[in-house]
């Protein structure tokens, strides 16, 4: 399957008529959450996003709320936290919001470690892990060099060990990718990420 991901449009146009140019080729777009921001704009994001030509499955950002998502979201989005969907053969697991909780204040949608271990600990088996927040350790830096990334993450990787963990949310490491386990992890961003995936 041609899997076409990104994470953190943020209202962008240009990035978002890229996805939707490029969505042409694919056979599932995966949205890694923080489409609007602060909680303002989310209709106006899904209205760029209307000519997707195929089907898509997203998580929340922390930009915006599950309920939030699941309202505004087109025909052909799914949208995942703390639960799966079957695509194709294809197993996947979501989880939004920040994790751990951000410093931005009340319109953050977060996490605590807890929370999000309790959510993660009903997924047993996946193909691919779509998540805001990256893993402690990997694709997880600030430009002020710390690590920002979530234990509970990085512990139902190891766990779960799906083929791919694809995330955002942390701006500077968009573009990062490693391995944990024999799990391929990348940090989107807004652009078009590109993944040939097959089901177990």
């Amino acid at each position: 399957m041609r899997i076409l991901a990104f994470s953190d449009m943020h209202l962008s146009r240009r990035h978002a008529a890229a996805i939707v140019e490029a969505s042409q080729e694919a056979d599932l777009v995966i949205g890694a959450g923080d489409f609007c921001n602060m909680r303002e704009g989310l209709d106006d994001a899904m209205h760029l996003l209307d000519g997707l030509q195929a089907p898509c499955v997203a998580v929340p950002g922390n930009c915006e709320s599950d309920d939030e998502l699941r309202t505004a979201a087109p025909p052909g989005m799914t949208v995942l936290h703390g639960e799966a969907t079957e695509v194709a053969g294809l197993t996947l697991f979501g989880l939004g919001y920040g994790v751990p909780v951000t410093p931005f204040g009340a319109w953050s949608c977060d996490l605590t470690e807890d929370t999000a271990a309790e959510m993660l600990a009903q997924c047993d088996v996946a193909d691919i892990l779509i998540l805001h927040s990256p893993p402690k350790g990997l694709a997880d830096v600030t430009s002020t060099g710390h690590s920002v990334g979530s234990t509970a993450i990085h512990d139902a990787i190891i766990r779960i060990q799906p083929k791919l963990a694809l995330c955002g949310h942390i701006h500077d490491c968009w573009g990062v990718r490693g391995q944990i386990g024999q799990t391929v992890v990348v940090n989107l961003g807004p652009t078009v990420n590109w993944f040939d995936v097959t089901p177990s």
